[in-house]
């Protein structure tokens, strides 16, 4: 599965919608996000769970060590982690908290609330945020992520991210940290590119690091 829309259609409709976006888009390039094929709904957010609050490297780091709790450190099922003892878990360098959200992820995966991927695609974006984020431990952010990299949905901003914002700042040479209801505001000029947009404050901050 790829992306739900023509990146190119979208990158030329930000760079007319947008000037100060459209020379971030030309110092950054052409747009290259390619959503992770094959990967479900509870994989997704297994490891996002993993990632929350933590360096790219230590999460990677103990998202390999969870794995490796399993058969061949091959992704588990949701029945196998709910037989994983928690303090394995614990000792693979996950949280208590974390450990608490993974299982409960994979209590509601069984129970439908967390659906096959297949089930989510005629669903639009708020039915499914509403939807996951009744999972524990996953917020409008982590469903966001899942949205814009694995469902290749075009129109997510996700106004929380600090990276979002940071990139923000830079590109629309601002003193302070805007609030996300200041990128929310701003950002309505993107519709119904936003994702794209993100993806490039993104890049925004890559280039002043």
């Amino acid at each position: 599965m790829g992306l739900d829309y023509d990146p190119d259609v979208a990158v030329d409709a930000l760079s007319r919608a947008d000037k100060r976006l459209g020379r971030l888009i030309e110092r950054v390039g052409p747009f290259t996000l390619k959503p992770e094929a094959g990967v479900s709904p509870f994989q997704a957010l297994v490891r996002a769970i993993v990632y929350q609050q933590l360096s790219g490297k230590a999460a990677g780091t103990i998202y390999s060590r969870v794995l490796a709790l399993f058969p061949g450190g091959r992704f588990p099922r949701p029945e196998q982690v709910l037989k994983t003892p928690d303090d394995a878990m614990h000792r693979a360098g996950m949280s208590r908290a974390k450990v608490a959200a993974v299982k409960d992820l994979a209590l509601k995966t069984l129970e439908g609330v967390v659906p096959p991927r297949r089930k989510l695609i005629p669903m639009d974006d708020d039915e499914i945020i509403s939807q996951l984020v009744r999972v524990r431990g996953v917020g409008e952010w982590t469903v966001q992520m899942m949205l814009i990299f694995q469902l290749g949905r075009p129109d997510v901003l996700p106004v929380n991210d600090l990276g979002v914002r940071k990139g923000f700042m830079l590109t629309y040479d601002m003193e302070d940290m805007p609030s996300p209801l200041e990128v929310q505001d701003y950002g309505q000029r993107w519709r119904p590119y936003c994702s794209v947009a993100s993806w490039y404050l993104w890049r925004a901050v890559e280039l002043d690091g």
